[in-house]
């Protein structure tokens, strides 16, 4: 492996951002079967992607590939951990605890990605003053004083008739990444980060490929 020039300033398109996890998880179990190299051709076999699509892929990162060798899985492991920012943590706030939000707060490997909840807001008394997980539920009211921490990153699971109220309270106090998991499209400025995650999306488009391979 050679390491050029980082290009972690450059803009990656979304597709290739999106990939890039798979092919982190990817190599993981290659590494688990004690490979060492790996070559983009048997990546993208394995993973139904073209091998130049891998190869454009992984060219965003610093690592280089070696002709009639590959990659090396170590250090590629670690420069797609670095470059999709999971070895660094982040904290985040979670708004709305009802299944979903426990859910992600039961869900220890967001950790492992680089993201650390450090608080929930809702504003069920079932839940407000408990603590899931070990993080502490307040009631919605209570993020007027907690904003402008320095916590940057929020995660929206309210119902949909409160989306768009809520994420213009958390970009009032301080919120500049929204990770959406209402299936409203909420309207923020520019310079905010929104990041949509509809699992009604996809759960539509499964039944409509099932309905259509069965068909």
């Amino acid at each position: 492996m050679s390491q050029g020039k980082s290009k972690k300033n450059y803009l990656v398109p979304e597709p290739a951002l999106r990939r890039m996890p798979c092919y982190l998880a990817y190599l993981k179990l290659a590494r688990k079967e004690g490979l060492k190299h790996i070559s983009s051709t048997l990546i993208a076999r394995d993973m139904g992607v073209d091998p130049t699509q891998v190869t454009k892929d992984l060219s965003y990162t610093s690592i280089v590939g070696k002709t009639r060798v590959g990659y090396e899985v170590e250090p590629l492991i670690d420069e797609l951990e670095s470059f999709l920012g999971f070895t660094v943590v982040d904290e985040a706030y979670l708004f709305g605890v009802g299944s979903l939000g426990r859910a992600l707060l039961h869900d220890h490997g967001l950790k492992q990605f680089g993201l650390k909840v450090v608080a929930a807001f809702d504003v069920n008394p079932d839940v407000v003053g408990r603590k899931i997980e070990g993080v502490p539920i307040y009631h919605f009211d209570e993020y007027k004083k907690m904003s402008n921490s320095g916590v940057q990153i929020g995660i929206l699971t309210v119902p949909v008739d409160k989306s768009q109220d809520v994420a213009s309270s958390m970009i009032e106090g301080g919120i500049k990444a929204i990770w959406n998991f209402t299936p409203v499209r909420i309207k923020v400025d520019d310079d905010v980060v929104v990041q949509n995650t509809s699992l009604y999306a996809h759960l539509a488009v499964m039944f409509n490929r099932l309905k259509s391979n069965n068909s």
